[in-house]
């Protein structure tokens, strides 16, 4: 069965689902971050947010905390268990000299972000502090994904790469990131002809799938180092739609993929043929963002 979740009145750009909850939160560019309950389809929190060009949101682990960022180069962190109404942002995280284009909490203290000025950073969220830079591709970063046990993330990017990093290092909350305390990337994986639009890990963290402008979803294992599957797909006239976002079933066995031709394509991990097995359809423009539920019983889609 399908719930429509309504509410927004301009394009939505991007949804998480909460890890501890059946809620999620999305984010439109009508200026509002609204958190749901994913089962009824109720709005739980509309939050009004200083920028209306947001671009990217997440979720905490505990459901505590919600974020956001985008044109404004700045990842908002709200609480939500504040008494105060409306919800007002409780902690603003700015160093970035880019759009803000995806978050992701690490945990519920820390939290990672990505940028078009090439970089990513680590955030304590409690005190507002730049844990950590990552430095190391040549163009905008789309998109990042945070590994199961929180020790290592991946990122996507314009440059045509994925790159896996390390975020067990101790912290070096500096006030200036030079050369010698910059991140630099564990291992990049190349292999598409266009940007990385969308990142994300197999739920056992060995392995992680990215999504192109080229049409193409790749699947990448960490320890061997190479694409193990890549997965084409081409619309009803032949020429090949961009992927703008991925998700993994719960056990791993289906890939999701939301598409610029309205559709979200659904891959069989385990099958060779490569074929597409199934398509979920409905919405009347892009699909921007989806995500499965940490139960797995449940897809939700965005679009603009």
């Amino acid at each position: 069965s399908n719930t429509f979740l309504r509410g927004h009145f301009a394009k939505v750009y991007a949804m998480q689902w909460c890890k501890s909850s059946t809620s999620l939160v999305s984010a439109s560019q009508d200026g509002k971050l609204i958190v749901w309950n994913g089962l009824t389809g109720n709005k739980i929190y509309a939050i009004p947010l200083r920028s209306s060009w947001v671009m990217t949101c997440a979720f905490s682990p505990n459901g505590h905390f919600v974020a956001c960022g985008g044109l404004d180069n700045i990842c908002s962190v709200y609480g939500l268990k504040a008494k105060e109404a409306p919800i007002r942002v409780s902690r603003e995280l700015s160093a970035h000299t880019g759009y803000l284009s995806c978050c992701r909490f690490v945990d519920d203290r820390k939290i990672v972000t990505s940028s078009g000025d090439m970089t990513c950073m680590l955030w304590d969220i409690e005190t507002g502090i730049l844990e950590q830079q990552f430095q190391g591709h040549t163009g905008d970063v789309m998109s990042v994904d945070v590994s199961p046990d929180g020790k290592t993330f991946v990122s996507g990017a314009c440059d045509l790469a994925g790159m896996l990093w390390d975020l067990s290092a101790p912290p070096r909350p500096v006030s200036k990131f030079t050369d010698e305390n910059i991140a630099r990337p564990l291992n990049t994986f190349t292999g598409h002809d266009g940007d990385i639009n969308a990142i994300k890990f197999f739920p056992n963290g060995n392995l992680f799938a990215t999504g192109s402008d080229d049409g193409c979803a790749m699947l990448f294992d960490i320890r061997a180092m190479q694409c193990l599957k890549s997965y084409t797909y081409k619309n009803n006239t032949g020429a090949k739609s961009g992927i703008t976002s991925l998700d993994f079933s719960k056990s791993g066995k289906y890939l999701f993929g939301g598409y610029d031709d309205f559709k979200v394509n659904v891959w069989d991990t385990i099958r060779h043929s490569g074929e597409v097995s199934g398509v979920l359809q409905g919405h009347a423009n892009r699909v921007s963002c989806l995500g499965v539920s940490a139960d797995g019983f449940a897809i939700c889609t965005g679009s603009w």
